[in-house]
């Protein structure tokens, strides 16, 4: 198994509104020497905004906002602006987040020149509800049927009064075009699905139509595992290799203690990222502290950031919805191990 290290607890919550019940899911930006932070904030009531913080190095604060950096604008964020990814392309930061409006949590995205600046694009994922996707998922026929029964999580606490769209998260671009295409990863329960894009105004209601109809095409992965038997879903943007993507995700598990979240790797296509070459049969890392067992939600560990420093990858994650921590691994170690468990891969 892979040696990861522990480096502990990054940032906690202080006693400003904004972020007192909790810091979690950082997106990360290295620029030279510094990182760059923005990770969730929330405060009374389960209201989310975006924080900001900036790191010397991979662990050291040098500056931290005492105000939001990013607060909801729209009506499809009037409760959270949540969990945020960031990767540059060219000369523009495309930072995605789950825009949540009190019913319904859906991936969202704005883009920086500057990481200071950012100019919000609204949802891009599908305007569909669920009860539309379930029809389009199941005429595909081919669809694994975990992907449309969901009805209880959906409808469980639900005004029947207020529309149910369909939760797609966990959104997250590739870090370069991809044979010239703008490509990102996003997640509808229990898998993680790839889009292609010329231009972002491509996607409209027509195209997740389309998409949907040939939904088994766009799933890149599904649970294996045990450790990510429940459902996975993206959690840091994809990192360039000579082997490959790296891909470091969430996977969930239901135990008697309930569900718990790990930190999972996989390694996809340099040229078709559609295609899964490797993936770890045990999890990257677990809860194993008191401060990622107990919180806000229990026994968490929810990777969204990395930073490469040397062969260090930094791995930076949600502890218990609570808590921003920090594990490291070495790259050329964790390629070695993934590439132990190349699969053949039947799509191609």
């Amino acid at each position: 198994m892979i040696a990861v290290t522990k480096t502990g607890i990054l940032l906690t919550p202080r006693v400003l509104d904004f972020e007192r019940e909790g810091v979690l899911n950082p997106a990360i930006m290295r620029e030279g020497d510094s990182v760059h932070i923005y990770y969730r904030a929330v405060r009374k009531g389960n209201f989310s905004t975006i924080g900001y913080c900036r790191l010397d190095g991979p662990l050291t604060v040098a500056e931290r906002w005492d105000k939001p950096f990013m607060v909801p604008e729209f009506e499809y964020e009037s409760q959270g602006v949540e969990d945020a990814r960031i990767v540059k392309i060219e000369d523009l930061y495309y930072l995605t987040y789950t825009g949540y409006d009190g019913t319904n949590a859906r991936g969202a995205l704005a883009t920086s020149k500057d990481l200071m600046h950012f100019k919000k694009h609204g949802i891009i994922v599908p305007p569909i509800t669920y009860a539309e996707f379930v029809d389009l998922a199941e005429s595909s026929g081919k669809v694994n049927e975990n992907y449309y029964r969901n009805h209880k999580f959906y409808y469980q606490n639900a005004d029947p009064d207020k529309k149910i769209m369909l939760w797609d998260k966990n959104v997250m671009f590739f870090p370069r075009k991809i044979r010239d295409k703008l490509v990102f990863l996003h997640r509808i329960r229990p898998g993680i699905q790839i889009v292609f894009v010329n231009s972002l105004k491509e996607i409209t209601r027509e195209f997740w139509d389309n998409y949907f109809l040939n939904m088994e095409k766009n799933i890149i992965m599904d649970p294996v595992f045990p450790h990510e038997s429940n459902y996975i879903g993206g959690g840091c943007p994809p990192i360039e290799t000579e082997h490959g993507w790296l891909l470091i995700y969430h996977g969930v598990q239901e135990t008697k203690k309930g569900r718990v979240y790990s930190a999972c790797a996989a390694l996809l296509d340099l040229n078709d990222p559609a295609l899964e070459i490797a993936r770890l049969p045990y999890a990257l890392f677990s809860p194993e502290y008191e401060w990622e067992l107990t919180g806000e939600v229990n026994n968490v560990c929810f990777p969204t950031g990395t930073a490469l420093f040397g062969d260090t990858l930094f791995i930076y994650y949600g502890a218990a919805d609570s808590l921003i921590a920090c594990a490291s691994v070495k790259l050329t170690e964790l390629l070695a191990e993934l590439l132990t468990y190349t699969k053949k891969n039947d799509k191609k």
